[in-house]
């Protein structure tokens, strides 16, 4: 019989590290961050990182490895978590997967390629290069990274030459990779608990996680990351938070706006992300307070206190 390795998904703000610690707090497991952006260091209050004190006192896998001129792929994070798992089953405990990056957690379990593989936040960040660094440099990118599939191409053919540069920059591998690769089946059944909030008070908690972010100081954080020297060109502050505070920064928009802005791009993210998670039908939907989510935790767990 196969091991069950626990997922906890569901949009932001929904509770997902509430419920991994309560976890923690009865099993012993290592969590497994499945998050784009709490992989990088210095990005602790925009993306809701746990304290520091959390991190020390229960053992986090892919948060602060990397800087945020650092490339990391949803492709390269599926490979890595499959053997950080196996590891965590060496030592005699659970692995907890929670996060909320559906292209990180369909890359552990299936495999990232298909057809329809797409990322809103890289489209953007992609179309903004090529506004302001033109095509010319993009398809010198591509061919670079994919000679093979740059070289069946125009020179000229933009939508091509993105999307290619997409897949690439989503899965850490040449986009013509993908069409010969097949992927290895994931060794262990996963459990994927979601975890169920109304839209309407998901969004009064984005609200207000957006006002204590704000508070905690993070357009101090921003501006500290960009003294570092890292800028928008870095992928991994094109996200919702630091962009529209480095918008603010940058005298573009007012308080006010930004604020705004970072709450109306949070609930359209949350609203994208149960998009995703909606049509995997996998996922058992539950309340976080429904008791029979710990009989299912209860039961996935390999190895009790």
């Amino acid at each position: 019989m196969k091991k069950q390795v626990l997922f906890i998904v569901g949009p932001t703000a929904s509770g997902k590290t509430n419920l991994s610690l309560q976890i923690a707090e009865k099993y012993p497991v290592e969590l497994i961050s499945a998050d784009s952006r709490q992989i990088y260091r210095f990005m602790d209050i925009g993306t809701a990182k746990p304290e520091k004190s959390i991190l020390e006192r229960f053992r986090h896998h892919f948060v602060n490895i990397f800087n945020p001129d650092e490339y990391y792929s949803a492709g390269r994070f599926g490979k890595e978590a499959r053997h950080v798992i196996d590891e965590i089953f060496k030592k005699n405990r659970n692995p907890l997967v929670a996060g909320g990056s559906g292209f990180y957690i369909k890359a552990l379990i299936d495999g990232i390629f298909d057809e329809d593989i797409k990322d809103e936040e890289i489209r953007d960040f992609l179309n903004h290069r090529l506004e302001k660094e033109g095509l010319p440099v993009l398809f010198n990118e591509l061919a670079e990274k994919d000679t093979e599939y740059a070289s069946r191409i125009s020179a000229n053919d933009t939508q091509r030459i993105l999307r290619s540069l997409e897949v690439i920059y989503l899965t850490g591998k040449p986009f013509s990779a993908w069409h010969r690769q097949k992927t290895e089946a994931f060794p262990y059944k996963p459990v994927i608990i979601g975890l169920d909030v109304e839209r309407k008070v998901l969004y009064e908690r984005i609200n207000r996680r957006v006002d204590d972010m704000i508070h905690k100081g993070l357009v101090d954080e921003a501006q500290a990351i960009l003294d570092k020297g890292y800028s928008l060109k870095n992928n991994a502050l094109n996200t919702v938070g630091y962009k529209e505070v480095i918008a603010y920064l940058n005298g573009e928009i007012s308080m006010e706006e930004m604020i705004e802005l970072i709450k109306r791009n949070t609930r359209r993210y949350a609203k994208r992300q149960m998009t995703w998670f909606r049509a995997d039908k996998r996922i058992l939907w539950r309340k976080a307070d429904d008791p029979q989510i710990w009989e299912i935790i209860g039961q996935s767990m390999s190895l009790k206190i």
